[in-house]
């Protein structure tokens, strides 16, 4: 990638995501509409989907973790959820776009220009629901308790983490684990999870390109869900990005291959590609 377009920090990675968001929406068949994503992704977003390896054609993993994650902020609103925790919520418009209770309290956290870019973007706009805004760096302890705390006001919490574990070390997830159970009390816990196999394969696509940008993927653990268990949190779903790509017919290239591959595959190893990667709603102990 260029100098001029490369990733360089975390919240570019939210400008690259909101593009893949656009493509999806402008597509007759699309299968969640969200008509801010263009405008949030910018032209930095755009130069970096065309400049990524198959930065166009790789947009399905993303595509399908937005609209399963919607599902499930759905269906955990419609289970009593009282207020949405959005951590790193980059350049989420979901209280925009869904349609949300008008009494739900979100809180859309983030970095401070994180937080003032999407606030600009979105200016002239009406949320659906409470929408908060929290500026802060979550790698500060006290910060990030402080805001987990105010979440637990007003309860059941539901956590988001969409897009921000690959990012962190083992020790800081813990971290965050205990502080969601400990501090926010949230009952439930929605984020993407990765796999050691995984992140073998993002070397040889997106991991240089984040990796110069200071945004290494880094955090894949081997237990899977399991990693969760010590610090108070089970696992209540988990949706493979494989499974839900052909429910929603939206699958990588060439997907007869990896489709024959699968098919050879003694059933322990398939079942393990299947969760390679995909999506977790965790619940907790209390």
């Amino acid at each position: 990638m260029s100098e001029t377009n490369s990733i360089r920090n975390v919240s570019d990675t939210a400008r690259w995501v909101a593009i893949y968001r656009a493509m999806e929406s402008e597509r007759p068949d699309a299968i969640f509409r969200d008509p801010y994503a263009r405008r949030l992704g910018g032209e930095r977003g755009g130069a970096i989907v065309r400049e990524l390896p198959d930065g166009t054609a790789m947009s399905w993993p993303l595509v399908v973790r937005t609209a399963v994650m919607d599902e499930i902020v759905l269906r955990c609103v419609g289970n009593g959820a009282r207020t949405v925790l959005n951590l790193a919520a980059g350049l989420d418009a979901r209280p925009f776009r869904m349609d949300l209770p008008s009494d739900l309290r979100w809180l859309h956290v983030d970095m401070p220009e994180m937080v003032d870019y999407f606030r600009e973007q979105m200016a002239g706009e009406t949320p659906r629901c409470r929408l908060e805004y929290r500026a802060a760096d979550l790698r500060d302890a006290g910060v990030r308790r402080e805001i987990l705390a105010d979440a637990s006001r007003e309860g059941p919490v539901l956590a988001i983490t969409e897009g921000l574990l690959i990012y962190l070390q083992a020790d800081d997830v813990a971290a965050l684990a205990r502080d969601l159970n400990d501090v926010a009390h949230a009952r439930w816990w929605l984020s993407d999870l990765a796999s050691p196999m995984l992140l073998n394969r993002l070397e040889k696509t997106w991991s240089p390109a984040v990796r110069a940008g200071n945004a290494p993927f880094v955090f894949g653990p081997r237990e899977g869900t399991a990693f969760f268990e010590p610090h108070g949190w089970r696992e209540s779903e988990f949706h493979s990005h494989w499974d839900e790509s052909i429910r929603l017919n939206r699958t990588m290239p060439h997907m007869w291959f990896y489709e024959l591959v699968m098919a050879l595959m003694p059933a322990a190893k398939r079942d393990q590609a299947k969760r390679m990667s995909g999506m977790m709603l965790l619940r907790s102990d209390h």
